[in-house]
């Protein structure tokens, strides 16, 4: 995998994870503040959108994960 489908792969994992473990509905529920880091992985990945910088991305090219398309 390229560095850009595992930040892809592990954003949309917290979003899950995050969401179980915030919603009440959840059979995962612990507690609601769970929500809020849910909106810091939204938040970075429309950053990374308009900035096109991620520093998930660049700690996983310097630990040797190939980048580009």
């Amino acid at each position: 995998m390229r560095s850009w489908q595992i930040v892809h792969v592990v954003a949309g994992f917290f979003v899950l994870l995050s969401l179980g473990l915030g919603l009440e509905a959840s059979p995962l529920f612990v507690n609601a503040n769970f929500l809020w880091f849910t909106a810091f992985v939204g938040a970075n990945l429309l950053q990374s959108g308009f900035t096109k910088w991620c520093l998930m991305e660049t700690i996983l090219r310097r630990l040797g994960v190939q980048g580009g398309c």
